[in-house]
């Protein structure tokens, strides 16, 4: 449809619905139905959009299915359902003619998070006069667009997404490409500032007092376009060394100036301000400086992502704010939501009598909150603005109730907000950030306190001085303020980096200082056992962590310890790929200290990108590994599987001068036969899933020492040359980065010949047997394989020393993987084999009959088998084989897995219907329970004598020729 017949559509539609009364019930539908007609649609339901869609419904549903687990919550006012979603494109919420639309705005966006597996990108709120757009995953509270009906036809490109063939839309209030322009200026002239010599501290301070004063002109906060004209006449040759400084100065000065251009400039505070040293812009400078502010409108700047979005931008040379990440105010919710919005509505909605709700409202005002990883303040931001909208829900209600006028006043301040951070320009950003958002909030308040019957008494200026509540610390060795609710989201730093990030001592230090948590947890953890402990009854936090903090050591450091110390885990998400610029997947805890009755609500996102669909459970409780099934942090490592010995991480060379191609191997083999012993085909996870074979061998002389290396001269020297400069390098650079010569490299230079991570005893082990069991360390499906004992398994493997087909049965079984799963430790959406957490507390069958025994390994050989012919027939790696399972449909791979699924449940005696989980933590605790009472279990492996061994043997795995 051509852009002049889309305007005639929409002109026509605007006819007819100014002709309805405006019937929420009534006319919702055949309004939407003719607006999608007016867009170029056969109709609404035509499009794909479902009139009437409930949100909340039990499992096995027909529609899409939005809750799992138990039914979701009753909601207040019976079932929820939304006017209108078409899943791809929009979710529409309509309301009757003449309905404030702002305040159906939480109605709105509780309907969206609840839309799993996949959100649409837009919401519409719509009073039959008003359309208002939200893209709540970039801009939580504010409409990117407001469209009023007499509009619509001249503003259709806002409508753009919901075309036929849609187009990228264009909407006149994305506060985000305001806010990235914005940053993006700045950042580019902060750079310019200190290459040309301007200490980096004063050039932060004199834009961050530039963009309060570029922000305050446009919310009319300074007199009108004063600083537009006086970069205009910087611009013009005047120093702005005087005109700026003069400015800044007369900001800070509590007395009105008598005379001159900043004599109407009212006081803005002592803090920002305090300091004033302010630069001589070069000419340049100056015109980029006030074209921005002459053509920008920067009231409209989002202060909760602009200092994210700065500080990115001006760390590197050529780094823009458009390319920069920030976390999505979406996000930040998840966290302020359920710890400070979600249990404040559910009291105020309770409250019934004016000595309550004044109560409560007294209460509010008292409520404090801590950031102690403030960063630049965009959770605090989020905090305060939520606790506005809660102040003004209370005033409403009291207004309601025939409260008297005067005392309807907003006074909900900044000095409830506390931050902690160790980077000390952070901590300005994050002031800056608090003191805009006072602005911004009294500026809104103004448009609709006052439409509400409220007053506002509370004046934008002068801003808060908020040194004494936003400072600079290391929060791990600091007395955190005393508070109600603390929130944030503590450093992303993995537990391998922290010493090399942080140094030896620091490391030292918390682990003395926290002693209860694991030395292998991720840095965050520390976070969340602070916060548990400074917490007292009642009250409740929110952080984000890695999405290590449900798994093992980071677990136990943690969410077991809140758990175990009186904390209820209230809303989590699981796992989710994170908005901010860390590229990692993280985990999301709310909880309370003492108990909370009501339905928990857990999520998890499944996938790598940030358009990967959901779930969501309704649970009663939520464990402390935030799965929604059985709690898998109960079980215990068994001691049979402990001694046992035979799972291994594969060999970490450290070094590519140790690797040769297979070609050169072949001729280097040939011309030095007595080198066969140490050089040898080695596997990695993607050589296994993608080759099917070795793509490298690796010259590997074990433990040997100096003296039984040199034995094979010819991968001695090859060594020499073009391992030794490699390892010689990584301890001179230890060495001169720590001051320490017998560090981790150091040493390994003592044994430069071998490996970082040769695995001796893996080794040892693998010459006593024909084949072993791998699969890769981190991976996404279960695909286990036998491999030739002489090829050798890098540190991406994980290798089992068992040869028999049983045991490969119970290892590639959905049992084994769900425990997996729910067991181990993941980098970002894949799984990590973690063997401590896994496989030693992994319980294999106890008492299988000996048919039993052979059907699971007759399932194992019918399933390879499978497999390598369908892979030779069609030309398929074991990869691309199983990318097949992911498509519905029976498949004989499908059919074989089930076989050998059948087979090993029926080894487990496992009723049908049986949760594996579930059965497999069972069966854990009550063998846990025996081997205290000093019984023998069933150990890892084929439980027969070894007499009976052999017929379970088969030949078949990867194997490599021999060079001859």
């Amino acid at each position: 449809m051509a852009s002049a017949e889309l305007r005639s559509s929409l002109e026509k539609f605007a006819v007819f619905a100014r002709s309805l009364k405006g019937d929420e019930k009534g006319e919702s539908q055949a309004f939407l139905d003719h607006f999608f007609r007016a867009l170029g649609h056969a109709g609404a339901i035509e499009a794909g959009a479902t009139f009437e869609f409930r949100i909340a419904k039990k499992p096995g549903s027909a529609q899409l299915e939005l809750i799992k687990g138990e039914p979701a919550a009753k909601a207040k006012g019976g079932k929820k359902f939304a006017d209108l979603l078409w899943p791809e494109r929009v979710l529409i919420e309509m309301k009757s003619r003449g309905a404030n639309l702002e305040k159906h705005y939480d109605q709105a966006f509780d309907y969206w998070t609840h839309i799993v597996p996949k959100r649409p990108p837009y919401v519409i709120l719509c009073n039959f006069d008003e359309f208002w757009i939200y893209d709540f995953n970039i801009q939580l509270f504010d409409p990117v667009a407001r469209v009023v009906l007499r509009d619509l036809a001249s503003n259709w490109t806002a409508f753009a997404f919901l075309l036929p063939h849609p187009l990228e839309p264009s909407f006149d209030n994305n506060r985000v490409a305001v806010t990235r322009k914005a940053a993006d200026l700045l950042a580019d002239v902060f750079r310019k500032l200190v290459a040309r010599g301007i200490a980096r501290d004063r050039a932060q301070r004199f834009i961050l007092q530039l963009l309060v004063a570029l922000v305050s002109e446009d919310m009319g906060l300074l007199p009108e376009n004063i600083v537009t004209k006086t970069l205009k006449d910087c611009t013009e040759g005047q120093s702005s060394f005087d005109l700026l400084g003069g400015l800044f100065r007369q900001m800070n000065s509590q007395q009105r100036a008598e005379g001159g251009r900043f004599q109407n400039v009212d006081y803005f505070n002592g803090g920002l301000f305090a300091v004033i040293d302010p630069v001589e812009l070069k000419s340049s400078e100056a015109y980029a400086l006030h074209d921005a502010a002459h053509h920008n409108d920067w009231s409209q700047v989002k202060p909760e992502i602009f200092g994210t979005i700065f500080q990115q931008s001006m760390d590197e040379k050529e780094r823009h704010a458009f390319g920069a990440h920030f976390t999505s105010e979406f996000d930040i919710q998840k966290v302020v939501g359920p710890s400070i919005v979600r249990p404040w509505r559910a009291r105020i909605a309770a409250a019934d009598t004016l000595g309550e709700l004044r109560a409560l409202l007294a209460e509010l005002r008292r409520f404090r909150v801590l950031d102690p990883a403030c960063g630049s303040g965009n959770f605090l931001y989020v905090a305060y603005r939520e606790m506005k909208r809660l102040e003004r829900e209370l005033l409403v209600r009291l207004r309601d109730k025939g409260e008297k006028p005067d005392r309807l006043v907003s006074a909900i301040s900044l000095s409830q907000f506390f931050g902690i951070d160790k980077v000390q320009f952070a901590v300005e950003l994050a002031r800056v950030t608090l003191m805009l958002a006072k602005e911004l909030e009294l500026a809104e308040a103004k448009k609709t306190e006052q439409a509400d019957g409220l007053l506002v008494f509370e004046k934008p200026l002068p801003l808060d001085n908020l040194e004494k509540q936003i400072f600079c610390a290391d929060a791990l060795f600091t007395e955190w303020p005393k508070v109600d609710a603390i929130i944030g989201n503590p450093p992303f730093q993995s537990k391998n980096k922290i010493v090399a990030e942080f140094g030896r001592d620091y490391v030292t230090k918390i682990r003395k200082a926290y002693p209860g948590i694991p030395g292998r947890a991720d840095f965050c953890v520390y976070w969340f056992r602070k916060a548990h402990d400074n917490l007292q009854p009642g009250q409740r936090a929110g952080l984000v962590g890695t999405n290590t903090i449900r798994q093992n050591y980071s677990r136990e450091g943690g969410l077991d310890y809140i758990v175990a110390n009186g904390g209820t885990i209230t809303d989590a998400v699981s796992s989710e790929v994170w908005s901010g610029d860390a590229v990692v997947h993280v985990s999301i805890a709310n909880w309370i200290k003492g108990d909370d009755a009501r339905e928990k609500r857990l999520t998890t996102q499944r996938g790598d990108s940030r358009e990967s669909p959901w779930e969501s459970y309704i649970l009663k409780d939520i464990n402390s590994a935030l799965s929604p099934g059985a709690d898998v942090s109960m079980a215990a490592t068994l001691k049979a599987n402990e001694n046992n010995k035979s799972v291994f991480a594969g060999q970490c060379h450290h070094s590519e001068g140790f690797l040769m191609e297979p070609d050169e191997a072949v001729r280097f083999l040939r011309n030095n036969p007595k080198c066969r012993e140490v050089v040898v085909p080695y596997l990695t996870g993607e050589d296994l899933v993608e080759e099917y074979a070795p793509t490298r061998w690796i010259i590997d002389f074990g433990k040997r020492d100096l003296f039984d290396a040199m034995q094979f001269s010819a991968a001695f020297e090859r060594a020499k040359e073009i391992v030794l400069p490699n390892v010689q390098r990584k301890a001179d650079a230890e060495k001169a980065t720590t001051g320490n010569e017998n560090g981790p490299r150091g040493q390994h230079l003592k044994t430069w010949w071998q490996f970082w991570r040769p695995r001796p005893e893996l080794i040892g082990k693998l010459a006593d047997i024909p084949r072993y069991i791998a699969c890769s360390r981190v991976t996404k499906r279960p695909i286990f394989e036998f491999i030739e004992s002489r090829i050798h398994p890098n540190d991406a493997m994980v290798a089992f020393t068992f040869a028999d087909d049983y045991s490969f049965g119970i290892l590639q079984s959905p049992m084994h993987f769900d425990w997996f799963k729910a067991r181990c430790s993941t980098m970002k959406a894949d799984f990590r084999y973690t063997s401590d957490t896994v496989f030693d507390t992994f319980p294999w069958p106890q008492k299988p009959k000996h048919a039993q025994i052979a059907e699971v390994a007759a399932a194992a050989v019918a399933l390879r088998t499978l497999r390598r012919e369908v892979m030779a027939a069609r030309g398929w790696s074991l990869r691309e084989l199983y990318r097949t399972l992911d498509s519905p449909g029976d498949s004989t791979l499908r059919a074989a897995h089930a076989r050998l699924d059948a087979a090993v449940r029926a080894a487990y005696a496992m009723p049908p219907k049986a949760d594996p989980v579930a059965f497999l933590i069972e069966l854990n605790l009550s063998l846990t329970a025996k081997e205290k009472a000093g019984e023998t279990i069933t150990p890892p492996g084929l439980p027969l004598p070894e007499a009976e061994r052999a017929v379970f043997i088969t030949e078949d795995c990867i194997r490599v020729t021999e060079p001859s």
